[in-house]
């Protein structure tokens, strides 16, 4: 019998659900509508059948599968409680004891962290940190996330929320930021924070009126574009993110002394026109027994798979510790 995990990624719109062995090949997959179950025990039920479902499609003709457990990303996920907590974009108000939800319906071991941590450890397995013990993982998407790994295990703090470099605070009495406070990192270095950044720009430039752009077609991508086409302002507004990132950065080194840094998402796919400002702004503002030490890479996960392989390194990681 061959050993496989199911991996879960929950997202505020949609849930997918993979079937990954350890070597990382995603065996099946699947995708349903988060929104459609304001219930979390009726999306447990769901995801569970699809699960089965998913396992039966992809049987070998001369050996089977064997479920030895199940891996869950999740935001606001608590590794420590198997729980999700408070998430603002659920329909799920409170505490919610997921992995317990999971483990009793399909009787295997279930293990929860929010989604940049498990994408992490997917980095760790099956990416660019592969033989390293010491990295931070951010994720640039619609906001910041992170993952941070010491001597080879994911740091989670007393209470299970460590890490959240995303909301540190770089600009006093700053941006307002979705968790209530002002001047998060995330609000400034984030695909929806440079969207910000770029109309600032175009304000104070004046060169070009905000308004005659429908501020619905500007997004990090449109940008991006912008940038690549000559556009100063486009150009310096992913300058500026990437010198408030590599400051933000060089800060969170002193604290564990990374072999590498990666960056992830839907902003780091902008490469250069990011990384270069980001590397500068980095070695600049780095204590000096730490520069030319640290690597800034981005993820080697391919984009449309780390939820899953991020969910499955978990639940393998989980299951290696206790083997």
């Amino acid at each position: 019998m061959h050993q496989i995990v199911a991996a879960i990624d929950i997202g505020g719109t949609n849930t997918v659900i993979g079937i990954v062995d350890k070597e990382g090949n995603i065996l099946s997959r699947a995708s349903i509508p988060t929104t459609d179950y304001p219930n979390p025990k009726d999306l447990v039920e769901v995801v569970s059948k699809k699960i089965l479902d998913l396992i039966a499609f992809c049987q070998l003709p001369t050996a089977g599968f064997v479920l030895a457990g199940v891996g869950i990303g999740a935001p606001n996920g608590n590794y420590f409680s198997g729980t999700i907590e408070f998430a603002p974009n659920l329909k799920w108000k409170g505490v919610i004891p997921l992995a317990k939800y999971f483990s009793d319906t399909l009787n295997v071991k279930a293990v929860l962290t929010n989604d940049a941590n498990a994408a992490a450890l997917g980095e760790m397995y099956f990416g660019g940190a592969r033989g390293m013990k010491d990295f931070i993982f951010v994720t640039l998407g619609t906001g910041l996330g992170s993952g941070i790994v010491v001597d080879g295990k994911m740091v989670y703090g007393h209470d299970g929320f460590a890490g959240e470099l995303g909301h540190i605070i770089v600009m006093q009495h700053g941006r307002q930021c979705g968790c209530g406070r002002k001047g998060c990192l995330e609000q400034y270095c984030s695909a929806s924070g440079i969207v910000k950044t770029y109309f600032e720009i175009l304000r104070s430039a004046g060169s070009e009126s905000p308004k005659l752009i429908d501020s619905e077609k500007v997004d990090a991508k449109y940008i991006f574009e912008k940038a690549m086409g000559g556009d100063e302002n486009a150009f310096y507004a992913f300058n500026y993110t990437g010198e408030v990132l590599g400051l933000a950065l060089a800060n969170s080194v002193a604290y564990t002394s990374p072999e590498a840094i990666f960056l992830f998402g839907g902003l780091a796919q902008a490469g250069e026109l990011l990384f270069n400002p980001t590397v500068i702004s980095f070695e600049k503002n780095l204590l000096n027994i730490y520069r030319d030490k640290i690597k800034i890479l981005p993820s080697a996960l391919p984009e449309n798979d780390a939820p899953i392989l991020g969910a499955a390194s978990l639940i393998w990681n989980e299951l290696a510790q206790h083997s």
